[in-house]
């Protein structure tokens, strides 16, 4: 049986956490940035969980995490 490639997109936007979730970054962060205050520009900095909607789609695509 071959081994299950990983998709290598995923790969460097996803990391899998401690307790099995999977972290990625925020959208809306590299242009056009003069008219989003500042409040908005720090959330977007900080990484997020996949939703639960998504987390299927993710674990398909990396299937060694």
């Amino acid at each position: 049986m071959p081994k299950m490639k990983t998709r290598r997109g995923a790969a460097k936007r996803f990391t899998k956490t401690g307790t099995g979730k999977f972290k990625r970054r925020r959208q809306g962060l590299r242009h056009i940035l003069t008219k989003k205050n500042a409040k908005r520009k720090s959330r977007l900095g900080q990484s997020t969980l996949v939703d639960s909607a998504n987390i299927g789609q993710v674990k398909r695509m990396l299937p060694y995490a």
